[in-house]
């Protein structure tokens, strides 16, 4: 023992505090009390259920019972009630190493990282001597945090200890110096491991990813000769954080091919693959491969499921998914929200958030972005003012820049103009480009020219306007017939080294995903797909079709601009749907960036014509076109 564990008098270190019965009678009735209440603490499944347990252990005067208290932690955490844990520890006497290690946990369990670290600033100040296990989870706050100061303290601090030779801890340091970028350090931690195994390997290639080095990554990826289910879980988690999604799903198959079964995280990154490509088919066979594996459909896999079939197109799937898993968590509705607001299916979102509430589930911030979302689009103006309004004052929640844009969106689409620009005016936030870009955006669709201007003004001299931001002032002019204005701000958009992001949409079709861009001529079958668009023109000038050519742009000829809008990505890619699938199958096309008006009516009228269902996906939300309608009511 060192003289500093000798100058506490503890002992060797624990994960978790010795068993409740280990120094007791187990026929104690304290004892057999405090087995009951723990083993009521860990069937809680959410923070109501929490406080009446709590207020039994108050009662009978147990809360200052380390056993008690460290599983009072431990719950909260795992219920989203990180706040009342921190109400718990705060009312406990003389915390040992133990909780304060649960509570560390939960916070960076939270995403409270540099709360973390200050808790355990506070354990030091109070003579409390930490062992590998906080070390570990200290380091863990310091990486996610990137605060490489406070990091390297600890990594001295672990060293006097003598604690560095932990392997826990050597793998925590791999990890903290690999997120902060400190790869050399990583190296010379690496280097000093005398087990160099394939988990510290993993751990580096994790690291490379999340700093965007996917070649780096693969590169120690290769190295590992004998890799099971985490090494090949963490380089597809790490491609799909990269955008590499085609890699990513190449990576899986490959893993199949060489005998590794996945595990639930395996199958959560797969799925957000398929579910970012709209890849509808392939996330269904991932769906049977879990039914055939027995993975369990927890929270965790079950919310990539219903994300999966939302974003792929099929919400009635979605709905499936939700039904069948018994034991639901915050996750499990804020993916369902998502879902429905996703598809235009504004007042079903809101009641699942009702239900939601109804069921004792406590909303976090990204319930609320969903649900006022779904107000948003569904113009439920009264129903956002209430839910809005219940943030602050019913769950302790400061309201974030997302949520003032979703209020902002809401008032706009409606027509309240000013209104939503004295909402932006007395926001506690300072207002982001997206806000006022959502506002300017209003004032196109209601034809407020004198506000637009001011808002573009605004939006100009704010000076963090992106792309976007240019591209829809550009076709904010446009639409006003100020040439000139749109001229320059597309030469300010050229100048400041931005370019505008080009049209993409895909549609897969027998587990293949084929994509197009603008005028795309690179597909294989490219003159029977024209062909196919030609046709669907003459049939389309026959229904009374006259192009909405006013989204354009540019000054060109009215035929030019035609022509712009007849090559659009999401068209190519519904004809080559047209040719290559079955009469009357579904079609589900993704795009890029948001449909405009005039594919939006094109799709209407294709989808009446052919008597498909069509299924769009874009940079918003989903439009389910069929008969010639629209589920979004041209309301989007």
């Amino acid at each position: 023992m060192n003289c500093f564990a000798q100058a506490f008098g503890l002992g060797p270190p624990l994960l978790f505090p010795p068993s409740p019965t280990s120094n007791s009678n187990p026929n104690n009735s304290h004892s057999q009390h405090r087995k009951k209440i723990i083993s009521l603490l860990q069937k809680c499944r959410n923070s109501n259920e929490i406080t009446p347990i709590h207020a039994t252990v108050i009662k009978n005067g147990q809360e200052d019972d380390v056993f008690i208290v460290f599983e009072l932690l431990r719950v909260c955490s795992k219920c989203n009630a990180i706040d009342y844990a921190l109400k718990i520890f705060e009312q406990t006497s003389k915390p040992n190493v133990y909780l304060y290690t649960a509570l560390i946990d939960g916070l960076v369990f939270s995403g409270l990282y540099d709360h973390g670290i200050r808790v355990y600033m506070q354990m030091i100040e109070n003579f409390v001597m930490p062992d590998n296990y906080v070390i570990s989870s200290v380091l863990k706050a310091c990486g996610f945090d990137g605060d490489l100061r406070m990091g390297r303290g600890i990594h001295a601090q672990a060293t006097k200890l003598g604690l560095c030779s932990n392997r826990s801890i050597k793998l925590k340091l791999l990890e903290f110096y690999g997120k902060c970028g400190e790869f050399e350090n990583m190296k010379s931690v690496f280097d000093e491991m005398p087990d160099r195994d394939f988990v510290a390997l993993t751990v580096m290639i994790s690291c490379y990813h999340d700093r965007g080095y996917v070649k780096s990554a693969c590169d120690v990826f290769d190295l590992v000769r004998v890799k099971d289910t985490v090494c090949w879980t963490a380089m597809i988690d790490g491609l799909v954080r990269n955008g590499e999604m085609y890699k990513a799903l190449e990576t899986f198959r490959l893993m199949q091919r060489e005998g590794v079964r996945g595990n639930e995280v395996t199958v959560v990154c797969v799925l957000s693959a398929c579910a970012q490509l709209g890849a509808l088919e392939l996330g269904g066979w991932i769906h049977s491969y879990i039914e055939k594996y027995d993975i369990e459909v927890n929270y965790f896999v079950g919310s990539a499921l219903i994300n999966m079939y939302a974003r792929c197109g099929s919400i009635e799937e979605a709905e499936r998914v939700f039904e069948g898993i018994k034991e639901r968590e915050v996750t499990i509705y804020n993916s369902m929200i998502m879902g429905y607001t996703l598809h235009g299916k504004s007042v079903e979102a809101v009641e699942m958030f009702r239900l939601m509430i109804k069921e004792g589930f406590r909303p976090t911030n990204i319930t609320f972005v969903g649900v006022l979302n779904a107000c948003s689009h569904g113009g439920l103006v009264d129903d956002g003012i209430e839910i809005f309004g219940s943030m602050k004052i019913e769950y302790g929640l400061e309201p974030q820049i997302e949520h003032y844009g979703c209020m902002v969106d809401l008032l706009g689409r409606v027509g309240h103009l000013e209104e939503a620009f004295k909402y932006i005016q007395n926001m506690k936030i300072s207002p982001d480009c997206i806000i006022w870009g959502s506002l300017l955006s209003a004032c196109k669709v209601h034809q407020n020219i004198e506000l637009g201007e001011r808002v573009a003004q605004i939006l100009l001299a704010c000076g963090h306007a992106d792309t976007g931001s240019y591209v829809l002032l550009s076709n904010v002019y446009a639409s006003w017939n100020k040439w000139e204005e749109a001229a320059l701000v597309r030469a300010m958009l050229k100048d400041g080294g931005l370019q505008k992001e080009p049209g993409c949409s895909s549609i897969e079709v027998n587990n293949e995903i084929h994509e197009f861009l603008l005028g795309d001529i690179r597909h294989p079958q490219k003159e029977a797909i024209y062909r196919k668009l030609e046709e669907l023109n003459k049939i389309l000038r026959s229904e009374g079709y006259n192009p909405q050519i006013e989204v354009v742009s540019q000054d060109i000829t009215d035929r030019q601009k035609e022509w712009a809008l007849a090559i659009h990505s999401e068209r190519l890619a519904i004809c080559y749907g047209l040719i290559s699938t079955k009469p009357h199958s579904t079609l589900r096309i993704i795009k890029n960036l948001r449909v405009c008006n005039d594919c939006h009516l094109v799709i209407k009228l294709i989808s009446k014509i052919t008597g498909r269902r069509i299924v769009v996906r874009d940079r918003n939300r989903f439009h389910h076109f069929q008969n010639g309608v629209c589920s979004c009511g041209d309301y989007w």
